[in-house]
């Protein structure tokens, strides 16, 4: 995303998406084990094809504070910042970011302060600001992540090679006008 936004000066605008909300049954077994027989590939493909060494934090995670907690972000003027270090987080770390204490450590390092961050996670402000970007997930049909909805009408669904984003926004910009 960040060299697709270097690239074509883009403004990428993040939105929340809960895969297992509160109160979701557990994941079936079955499940459990087509993602972990996944993984290695997954891991490997991030590996080739962006140089990433992935170290996937716990499935199942309750991502909802780390959603709330970028919204915070976000209107702080940190969202980017936010976002990279809880991907980094989850991805690289294999941390927990239903963990508060690990999110407040997070937005810190990002230049937040711990106890506003961490109040700021109970304001329904935030939680609302959630709840309507999943409402618009909804609306487009959207079941899964990643996801990107360029210029507000073009869907791109799942973990794509950069090639495949690179050609979908050119295809974007062309049908735009703006060119590549």
């Amino acid at each position: 995303m960040d060299r697709l936004r270097q690239e074509y000066d883009l403004t990428i605008r993040w939105r929340s998406f809960e895969l297992r909300p509160s109160g979701s049954p557990p994941m079936p077994p079955e499940f459990r084990r087509r993602i972990e027989a996944a993984t290695p590939a997954l891991y490997a493909a991030a590996r080739e094809q962006y140089g990433l060494e992935l170290n996937r934090g716990p499935l199942g995670a309750n991502s909802r504070p780390a959603l709330v907690g970028a919204k915070y972000a976000e209107e702080q003027g940190v969202g980017p910042a936010y976002h990279d270090a809880v991907f980094r987080a989850y991805w690289q770390r294999a941390a927990d970011i239903g963990d508060r204490e690990l999110l407040a450590d997070i937005a810190a390092g990002v230049g937040l302060e711990r106890a506003a961050f961490l109040a700021a996670l109970a304001q329904p402000q935030y939680n609302a600001a959630v709840d309507a970007d999943i409402a618009e997930a909804h609306a487009y049909n959207l079941s899964g992540v990643p996801a990107m909805i360029l210029a507000q009408r073009y869907l791109v669904v799942g973990a794509q090679p950069y090639p495949v984003l690179k050609q979908a926004v050119e295809q974007v910009l062309a049908a735009l006008g703006g060119g590549a």
